[in-house]
């Protein structure tokens, strides 16, 4: 490890960030180093004697609405999140939203706002089309690969 250079302060920068945002891994890349902070959370140690204790609650049945997410993002007219970060449907709190459901848009029109790093990053419509569902809320912490919009 002797050739190895840690820098402390922003390890804790991004733990402080995945704290604050609720996200549970990040990365950072500049030139030939690369700082990855992951986490697990506790719930899942609660999850296991809850499903243990109520056999009642199986019928419910939650296991299909988990699986809606993984389809969508496989959707052909789903606009994935390049990056870690939050998602803001405008400008600033005080504007209307890039775009709504039901709004046509164009190939390059701004569909919202991914901040990450304290760095707005536009997301872009890859094409044009009829917004059919905006899948993220103004503040939603957001992970790589996650559906933001479906465009159809």
């Amino acid at each position: 490890m002797s050739g190895l250079l840690v820098d402390a302060d922003a390890i804790r920068a991004l733990a402080e960030i995945l704290t604050d945002t609720g996200l549970t891994e990040i990365e950072i890349a500049e030139k030939d180093s690369r700082i990855r902070v992951a986490r697990t959370l506790s719930v899942q140690a609660a999850a296991a004697p809850a499903v243990a204790a109520a056999p009642v609650a199986a019928p419910v049945a939650a296991a299909p609405v988990p699986a809606a997410p993984a389809d969508l993002s496989r959707h052909p007219g789903a606009v994935n999140s390049p990056m870690v970060g939050v998602a803001y449907l405008a400008p600033d709190p005080s504007s209307a939203p890039f775009v709504s459901e039901g709004q046509i848009v164009s190939a390059g029109q701004t569909l919202l706002l991914i901040e990450a790093m304290k760095t707005f990053n536009q997301i872009k419509a890859p094409k044009a089309g009829t917004i059919k569902t905006m899948l993220v809320a103004s503040g939603d912490p957001v992970e790589f690969g996650q559906p933001l919009v479906i465009i159809e």
